[in-house]
């Protein structure tokens, strides 16, 4: 039964047709809004026309890499107990820290005149490469032929949202948009029926909050859609009690009906990302409870992976992760937060707490690579694994010298990249003999988003987006792509 507000309504804009509709709003904003998660619209059988949309998204170059998964451990994983090998900083344990590496540096909580911690792990060489790896991370070692290490990652951030900003934005500041929803803002989505950036958390938020995958000024159906692997996958996508699907599509088609009058009033594009969204919630309700069941994986995948059906964790998200990506998610984002290893009391430090965050990562990131790989997935897709920033060689002293953790260190951690166009068994860039200091082969923030745009096919120069009197894009205004580990 039509409703008095939908009957007036339409008698007002009978007029216009859908097909008018559409030709109006497929140019400009409104076509990328439409065009990010392009389908059939419920209320029509005929499809939007992407033509417009796909002459201004065109990638720049041939890409390496379809898509992206970014295992963020969120609070900075110390390198100096996983890949940055010294030993000359185990010599000098327990030795104070000399001035004059303390002078016009800014740390978070150290103070006075820190003692030398040396690492708590045993270091090994692995595989082909010859690459270091610790105890902490046994079946990682397994595979580091797969990889290129970046051992002289350094960032402009010593807090970590600050930090996680500028990691995921290109900026400290809140606002812009995140690197999985400018990746989709220029590639779009494989899969209608699926959101193209999908967030995957464990162990809590990152210090940064939701924020840190928003769309900032992008078009909102960029943002990151946080999916769950307990529960309702993403919330709310369950019809409430006494509602079905057809009630449901039938709701949706009337509201995007006022949103298309509304549209030819206002000519505001978030209108079109409206009526997109609804369609995509709508397509998702099937799409997303299907992808995000991991029952019907074989035992073996289960045993390779860790994982637990209906469990929150690292493990199940690694597989999800692979299986968004065979179903055509474009970016997929892991955070992970239990990575703040200060040694504030006991268990928290890089010899108890850092050790303990690295058994529950190990194996599924290992199985991740892996199973990528003999799927044929690892040629075309990008994964990238880090911090927001690194750990200093000093011991932190806050709770007494009992508790073994290290302060935040911008100017020198390690990051690894697998996958498309990435070369293997490479180790890129250096640090001092105390992993202070990077001393060759350094990569900033931007750099690493640089690279990562690159093989996606966009330089990052001409990836951007025009917002109050400017061009925005990811890297702000440096950024150069590290060319030295393209294989």
């Amino acid at each position: 039964m039509k409703n008095i507000l939908e009957e007036a309504a339409f008698k007002e804009a009978e007029h216009n047709t859908r097909r008018h509709f559409l030709r109006q709003c497929m140019s400009g904003l409104g076509a990328l809004a439409l065009g990010g998660m392009s389908g059939n619209l419920l209320y029509g059988q005929e499809k939007a026309s992407q033509k417009l949309l796909q002459d201004k998204l065109i990638p720049h170059f041939a890409p390496k890499a379809k898509r992206v998964i970014f295992l963020h451990m969120a609070g900075a994983p110390s390198q100096l107990e996983l890949f940055d090998y010294k030993p000359v900083l185990n010599q000098l344990d327990g030795e104070d820290c000399p001035a004059s590496l303390m002078e016009g540096k800014q740390f978070a909580f150290l103070k006075g005149t820190p003692k030398i911690l040396g690492s708590q792990a045993r270091f090994r060489q692995y595989g082909n490469s010859g690459a270091f790896v610790s105890d902490y991370l046994p079946h990682f070692s397994e595979v580091v032929d797969e990889v290129t290490f970046l051992k002289a990652v350094h960032t402009d951030q010593f807090n970590h949202a600050p930090a996680q900003f500028l990691m995921h934005t290109g900026s400290p500041l809140m606002g812009r948009p995140s690197m999985g929803s400018w990746v989709t803002y220029g590639l779009g989505s494989e899969n209608e029926n699926l959101p193209g950036f999908v967030v995957l958390v464990s162990g809590g938020e990152p210090s940064a909050g939701k924020s840190v995958y928003g769309s900032g000024f992008l078009p909102t159906i960029h943002q990151g859609v946080q999916c769950r692997s307990t529960g309702d996958p993403v919330l709310y996508i369950s019809n409430p009690r006494d509602i079905d699907s057809k009630m449901r599509k039938e709701s949706i088609e009337t509201i995007n009906r006022i949103n298309e009058l509304e549209y030819q009033q206002a000519n505001d594009p978030e209108i079109i990302t409206r009526i997109s969204q609804y369609e995509l919630a709508f397509r998702m309700q099937t799409s997303v409870p299907e992808v995000m069941n991991i029952n019907d994986e074989p035992d073996y995948v289960h045993e390779m992976y860790q994982t637990t059906p209906g469990k929150n964790s690292f493990a199940n998200n690694c597989l999800l992760a692979r299986r968004l990506v065979e179903k055509g998610v474009r970016f997929v984002q892991l955070y992970d937060r239990r990575w703040d290893t200060h040694g504030v009391g006991p268990g928290n430090g890089v010899d108890g707490g850092l050790k303990d965050a690295c058994q529950l990562i190990d194996k599924p990131m290992t199985a991740l690579l892996n199973d990528l790989k003999q799927r044929g997935l690892l040629d075309d897709t990008l994964v990238v694994w880090g911090g927001e920033f690194g750990r200093t060689p000093m011991m932190e002293a806050r709770a007494g010298a009992n508790f073994k953790g290290r302060d935040h260190h911008a100017d020198a951690f390690t990051m690894w990249m697998a996958g498309s166009g990435i070369k293997q068994g490479h180790t890129h860039g250096e640090t001092d003999e105390i992993g202070f200091n990077a001393v060759n082969g350094r990569v900033h923030v931007h750099d690493l988003q640089a690279t990562i745009l690159h093989q996606l096919g966009f330089d990052h120069e001409k990836l951007t987006y025009h917002f109050q009197g400017r061009d925005f894009r990811l890297t702000d205004v440096s950024g150069h792509v590290v060319k030295e580990i393209l294989a």
